[in-house]
């Protein structure tokens, strides 16, 4: 029985329990319920967490440790001169006879008798199955299958009944428990605080585990590659070849500077638009209009992000392109285009209107919060909305709005699928905003891109990049935790 089933045939038992052990806590007190200690959805959610909990953890954990049994059932079952074999060898053999277990389960009787009687069409099957098989099963390979098969179906069978049995147990015992004192909320509610913390937990061990991996990878790469020669080096060429001395170039500066060059063409175009909208919307749009502009900003932010690329490929990148010519051509009658359909102006104005919902809704939040004696304070001595607006309301909320836009700003140097379409890969040195350009989320892709191992330069400075880009980003948001934090006012 698959593990999803199981889960589900808990779930209803919880579902069950839940409304069983309710109604027998109102029936105890006769349908007083306030005789009980707690209230009846307690103990219902008592009754579904003792059915439920228990049994889920098992079934994860028993899952787990009858795989690695039985993967070593059949691996100790294969013939002696394939228990010989290197590991890698092994493990390239029992791929194989997973995928041809796999593939008995998906054949109906009559076609596993067929490849049964003529084990050369089993590659053929399989294929057919979307299974496909490096190169021709053997014998052993078969009777190996067919273990696997058997065990893991007496595995999942035992796991699934033990899961089950252990549910109705946690549910009996719950509707023992069931009177006028017994304390359910007190359970219930510990039971949530563990589940809060193992949340809290999982976040942090997270970051710390993506944190690690990224430092431990990155500390190879330097073993290879100087860091002066990473953090100062003016080319980018990271040559994937094995050839005498051509081990590449990997210098950061032409990758920062086209991350931070492209992030800040995108913020100058979104920040005074992000702020005015949000200016307008606070201050001096209508109720109607603002139920209607807000929404339709906030659509920005759910486009995904290749779309956007797709947008600055085919439509800004060509339009800035033929603009440039048809204006160059106008003022000296060579129509040549001076931008370049890929560059970091159409990067940074396709990043721009991804950047402007956030900078108007957070700044739109931060100048709403601002209290409303204060704008009414100014009105009332004589002062214009306009004024209010520019000695009162913005100086208020300047602290939030300029935390807001470094939120923006980190958000903008992560981007790049908008990037690898509407400012190309080439990783140039140069400062003209016409040009193409790329930034470090690109390399980190181009980088990983394909079937790699993590054993040379060529792919271990991908994690190189991404700390890079980890402590930069960091760097804003603590920066913008710490200017908000230290500089806003407390109103009474």
């Amino acid at each position: 029985m698959a593990s999803a089933s199981v889960f589900l045939i808990i779930l209803i038992i919880g579902a069950v329990a839940y409304v069983l052990v309710r109604a027998r806590s109102a029936s105890v007190v006769g349908g007083d319920v306030r005789k009980l200690h707690s209230r009846p959805n307690y103990f219902g959610a008592h009754a579904a967490i003792w059915a439920i909990l228990p049994a889920t953890i098992f079934l994860i954990v028993a899952s787990g440790i009858g795989a690695g049994l039985v993967e070593r059932s059949v691996r100790a079952s294969l013939p002696a001169e394939q228990l010989a074999k290197p590991a890698s060898e092994q493990d390239v053999i029992y791929g194989m006879v997973s995928t041809i277990s796999t593939g008995y389960d998906r054949m109906s009787p009559e076609e596993r008798g067929a490849v049964d009687a003529d084990l050369s069409r089993l590659k053929a099957t399989l294929g057919s199955k979307g299974l496909p098989l490096a190169q021709d099963p053997q014998p052993f390979m078969v009777d190996a299958a067919k273990r696997l098969t058997g065990e893991t179906a007496s595995m999942r069978w035992t796991v699934a009944i033990v899961a089950i049995l252990l549910s109705l147990a946690g549910a009996a015992y719950s509707h023992m428990r069931v009177s006028p004192t017994f304390r359910a909320r007190n359970n219930v509610e510990r039971v949530m605080l563990w589940a809060l913390i193992l949340s809290s937990t999982i976040a942090i061990l997270t970051t710390f585990g993506i944190v690690g991996s990224l430092i431990s990878e990155t500390f190879r790469f330097f073993t290879e590659v100087s860091p002066i020669n990473f953090f100062f080096g003016t080319v980018w060429d990271p040559r994937f070849s094995t050839e005498g001395n051509s081990a590449g170039q990997f210098g950061l500066i032409p990758l920062l500077l086209g991350t931070l060059y492209i992030a800040l063409v995108a913020m100058l175009i979104a920040v005074p638009v992000g702020l005015f909208a949000a200016i307008y919307m606070a201050e001096y749009a209508s109720r109607q209009v603002r139920s209607l502009v807000k929404p339709l900003l906030e659509v920005l932010a759910g486009i995904p992000t290749i779309v956007y690329g797709f947008f600055a490929l085919v439509t800004v990148g060509p339009f800035f392109r033929d603009f440039s010519a048809s204006l160059w051509g106008a003022l000296t009658g060579n129509y040549t285009n001076f931008i370049e359909a890929q560059s970091v102006l159409t990067a940074g104005f396709v990043m721009s209107i991804r950047l402007i919902p956030f900078v108007s809704s957070l700044s739109d939040d931060i100048i709403t919060a601002v209290p409303r004696a204060m704008r009414d304070g100014s009105l009332g001595l004589g002062a214009t909305r306009s004024e209010t607006m520019k000695r009162v309301i913005l100086p208020a909320a300047l602290p939030g709005i300029m935390g807001a836009l470094l939120l923006t700003g980190s958000r903008a140097i992560g981007e790049t699928m908008i990037v690898v379409l509407a400012a190309g890969v080439a990783a140039n040195l140069q400062f003209s905003p016409f040009e193409p350009m790329t930034t470090i989320t690109v390399k980190i892709v181009n980088q990983l891109t394909g079937d790699l191992e993590f054993n040379s330069p060529q792919t271990l400075v991908a994690f190189a990049l991404g700390i890079t880009l980890f402590v930069l980003t960091l760097a804003m948001n603590v920066y913008a935790l710490y200017i908000v934090r230290k500089y806003r006012e407390q109103y009474e």
